[in-house]
């Protein structure tokens, strides 16, 4: 089987990013899943334990002093020194802020072609293929490179399909960075965490309200709901209009695109703009009292009723399941 180059995101405090198990995963679809990181000096054999957890078998650790003080480039010659030694076919990245910017700087360096925001990916007679929801979810295609590496960035949440713990085999290596043409971090300010619950975007699970909910004090439902299910919480942009939830949880073509396992949209009617969004969910749960809501259209299943009947329902039955 061909290597298949991961990149893994590591945050500022040496942790690694939740989009990794998805990007190892991923890789195991097409080839050998080979982590590639990007790290200061003798840190990165502290992630070996749970990268091999992951399912990666092989792990690249490409070291340089100067990974916490330069933007992306690290990183684009972790994967470069990676691609050139093991003969990789294609490098998985997030579909992050800074998944893109490497994706597309490390595209020109291997002269490699490049796909953005897939939502499914799969190996068909050696050419990777990657699936797409385009023009606001209304259209599903496929993309391919027909020649030469690829390079991909896969949308956060789109593939849980955990791997089996591997024993992976380590290579170490140092890199130069070219710091005259990189761009460079001067400080880093760690925004403060105020919820426990995951973060919306690449969360497994979520529920998001709607207008439905009728008031900023009604929303603590789907507050509620999420944290019985262990999910992150949602909106839609009339809900974040009417003031019953910050901007930062809305789900949609303006806000935020999540491809979960488990999507729960209460109170939500289902405007394009939202199901844009979301609707590349595996599993998606509606409950409104308009049986004639969009949502419905898209909704693996659905509950026509009063969502301050049902989910108080469905949160009792959760957790006597859960005793």
């Amino acid at each position: 089987m061909s290597n298949i180059l991961a990149l893994i995101e590591v945050t500022v405090a040496g942790e690694i990013r939740n989009t990794a198990p998805m990007l190892l995963a991923a890789a195991a679809k097409l080839g050998t899943p080979v982590a590639v990181v990007a790290t200061a000096p003798g840190a990165g054999t502290a992630l070996v334990p749970q990268l091999g957890s992951l399912g990666a078998q092989q792990i690249y650790i490409a070291e340089t002093d100067q990974v916490e003080s330069l933007l992306s480039s690290p990183q684009i010659e972790a994967l470069v020194a990676a691609a050139g030694n093991l003969d990789s076919t294609g490098i998985l990245l997030a579909n992050s802020v800074e998944g893109r910017d490497v994706a597309g700087r490390l595209a020109v360096r291997l002269k490699a072609g490049l796909i953005l925001d897939a939502v499914d990916i799969r190996n068909q007679g050696g050419k990777i293929v990657a699936n797409h929801s385009v023009f606001g979810g209304a259209y599903s295609v496929e993309s391919t490179v027909e020649d030469g590496p690829t390079v991909v960035t896969l949308r956060q949440g789109a593939i849980d399909d955990p791997l089996a713990a591997a024993t992976p085999t380590i290579t170490v290596v140092s890199i130069s960075v070219e710091t005259e043409t990189s761009g460079r971090i001067d400080v880093v300010h760690d925004a403060a965490v105020a919820s426990n619950r995951p973060d919306l975007r690449g969360a497994v699970k979520v529920v998001s309200g709607g207008r439905g909910l009728g008031s900023k004090e009604n929303f603590i439902l789907v507050e509620q709901l999420a944290d019985a299910l262990g999910a992150a919480v949602g909106s839609s942009r009339a809900a974040v209009d009417a003031g019953y939830v910050e901007q930062t949880s809305q789900v949609g073509q303006t806000g935020t695109t999540v491809s979960p396992q488990l999507y729960i949209a209460l109170g939500i009617s289902g405007a394009i703009q939202h199901r844009a969004g979301m609707q590349t969910a595996k599993t998606i749960v509606a409950i409104n009292k308009d049986g004639d809501a969009p949502i419905f259209d898209i909704a693996d299943f659905g509950i026509v009723g009063d969502v301050f009947t049902v989910v108080p329902q469905l949160i009792d039955a959760i957790a006597k399941r859960s005793e």
